[in-house]
């Protein structure tokens, strides 16, 4: 699509706050140069927020204060104003009961910073797995000029010979103990192999998903998404992002104008290419409804569908994000989507162009990296959206990280109320499961385990890790790690505490999964099943007070994105002259 830029110079939304001789422009002006800042700073040059997510508890943004210094470097360099501005960060790491609780708080917090504040425009820096969602959403809903810059994945992690993926392995690691394969001791040492440099998860799990989910969109330069934390060029997309974000003031080019429909289109097809987080569903949702995008989950199996999956990476393969940059990384991505005619090549990006005139000559340097079309790792990758009786409006698949065998199947279904149940039980040897059963886990959706939190992949039992099994159907209304794997079935909508099919399955109950004909069905007649469901009632209890009370009350299902219902359609309420 073709953009105009506006005319320049003009006046800018700042000078609300800092233009003129009024007594509270020199209010403004005034305790803003107590830090040093010289007068003709405030003289109508675009402010640019420096939106930093740094936290000591967010350790996979532990490294944003010096990175800002770069972004910092390139805003002066093009003549803006630089302000550093920390915000909210919701840690994947150590957040309780769950970050995803806090994506909304921090997208609302975010929002009323840059609404509050004299920002023309913002930089989001960001990484770990929920700064990047939340950042995007609080810029979409104010809509001024805004970039991402991530902070980059780790290093690869190496243990005992072998190549090691942050999350993946320890996911794999705890298993291997469970099933006497491993000992507490061996896995104590892999815990240091795991982490080997600041920066996010070096598997293709949320973070690196939505890292190019934000390039794919159109929300960061090329090839941001992939390079190292550690690595020199992650410095320099930095400098040069905070020189692009003055240019972008000063053309006026918004969030409005990057994320359209074709926009979330490309990051849909792109997210199947890589073999991308089942996150990025839920998050992308969100995102296109605080722009008013109509954008569901029919679209995520419809769009994603014969999408194969050429990135190589952990989960789902082999290799890891640092081989995934070497390879050339996202760019060489979308133009394999480019060249097979799933790509909107017009889409505009935050370089001002279309985003086919960016990746059209880029080179592949490693193939076993980035696979070509015609050897994928799975031939259809994408998310598979599964309805049934037991999930009347969707549940989520990831194929790529699933076994083949498992992706047709019945079983008898295991019960577990809740993530308690399930701690309480699962290693209890008379636990009446094998491998053909279905486990089934209840009460963790947005409303049931407030946030969602990511306990999907539940582990196996240790009877069944026994005997070399990696892999069992495993249903919830939960969420999952990027970096987890296995025949998953996720975000099962209705949730179970609100009432969803999910919450009247008994033990003993069969189920069926189909995903080549995306069936998730419970076999009970109609009739029983409407009877279990008159007779359901809910949980008593839950959060009196707080914010965990209003997500509780206003949080909706995972199938559109579980976003608080009343900041839907923000959009329509950009920043705009505040009144002081």
């Amino acid at each position: 699509m073709s953009f105009t830029p506006a005319p320049w110079p003009r006046k800018l939304r700042s000078q609300e706050w800092f233009g003129g001789v009024s007594r509270d422009a020199i209010y403004h002006r005034g305790w803003m140069k107590n830090q040093g800042y010289p007068h003709d700073l405030f003289d109508g040059r675009p402010v640019i927020g420096i939106l930093n997510t740094w936290s000591d508890l967010t350790p996979c943004n532990g490294h944003l204060r010096e990175l800002a210094e770069k972004v910092k470097a390139g805003v002066w360099e093009a003549g803006g104003f630089p302000v550093e501005v920390p915000v909210f960060s919701a840690s994947e790491n150590t957040f309780r009961p769950s970050a995803m609780m806090f994506r909304n708080l921090a997208a609302l917090a975010i929002e009323e910073t840059i609404r509050g504040q004299p920002m023309d425009g913002a930089v989001l820096m960001v990484g770990c797995d929920k700064t990047t969602p939340s950042l995007l959403m609080a810029a979409a809903s104010t809509d001024i000029p805004a970039i991402v810059v991530t902070g980059g994945p780790m290093l690869n992690g190496h243990f005992r010979g072998e190549r090691v993926g942050s999350g993946t392995h320890l996911w794999r690691f705890s298993e291997a103990v469970k099933a006497g394969a491993m000992t507490p001791d061996e896995f104590l040492e892999a815990e240091a192999s795991m982490s080997r440099s600041t920066g996010s998860c070096n598997t293709m799990g949320t973070a690196s998903t939505m890292a190019s989910m934000a390039e794919a969109l159109g929300m960061a330069l090329s090839g941001n998404a992939a390079i190292p934390a550690v690595d020199s060029r992650r410095r320099v997309m930095a400098q040069l992002t905070g020189r692009r974000i003055v240019q972008m003031v000063k053309d006026d080019l918004k969030p409005s104008d990057i994320l359209t429909r074709q926009a979330f289109e490309n990051a849909i097809r792109t997210n199947g290419a890589i073999g991308g987080s089942t996150n990025a569903v839920i998050h992308l949702l969100a995102l296109a409804g605080r722009v008013g995008v109509d954008l569901t989950l029919d679209d995520w199996d419809r769009l994603g569908r014969d999408v194969p999956t050429i990135v190589n990476l952990m989960p789902s393969g082999e290799y890891l994000m640092e081989e995934f940059f070497h390879a050339g990384g996202l760019p060489v991505v979308l133009r394999r989507l480019g060249e097979a005619g799933m790509l909107h090549k017009a889409a505009l990006t935050v370089s001002g162009g279309a985003i086919w005139d960016e990746v059209r000559d880029v080179v592949n340097w490693n193939e076993e990296v980035i696979l070509p079309a015609d050897r994928p790792l799975t031939p259809q990758g994408g998310i598979a959206v599964l309805r049934g009786n037991l999930a009347p409006d969707g549940a989520v698949l990831k194929p790529s990280a699933a076994s083949p065998h498992l992706l047709v199947h019945r079983g008898r279904a295991v019960v577990f109320e809740d993530i308690d149940d399930y701690k309480a039980r699962i290693e209890d040897e008379a636990l009446d499961i094998d491998e053909t059963c279905v486990m089934v886990l209840k009460n963790c959706g947005p409303r049931g385990y407030p946030g969602m939190a990511e306990v999907g992949n539940m582990g196996l039992p240790p009877k069944v890790l026994r005997k070399g099994i990696t892999d069992m159907v495993r249903i919830s209304d939960a969420r999952m790690s990027g970096t987890a794997y296995g025949a998953v079935v996720l975000h099962t909508s209705p949730e179970a505490a609100a009432g969803g099919p999910l919450a009247v399955v008994r033990d003993g109950d069969m189920i069926e999964l189909d995903v080549p004909n995306r069936r998730l069905h419970l076999d009970v007649t109609e009739a029983e099943l409407a009877a279990r469901l008159a007779e359901w009632r809910p949980q008593p209890g839950g959060p009196a007070s707080g914010y965990a009370w209003l997500h509780q009350q206003h949080v909706m299902g995972a199938d559109t994105g579980a976003d608080l219902d009343f900041l839907i359609g923000c959009r329509g309420n950009p920043v705009g002259k505040e009144s002081h």
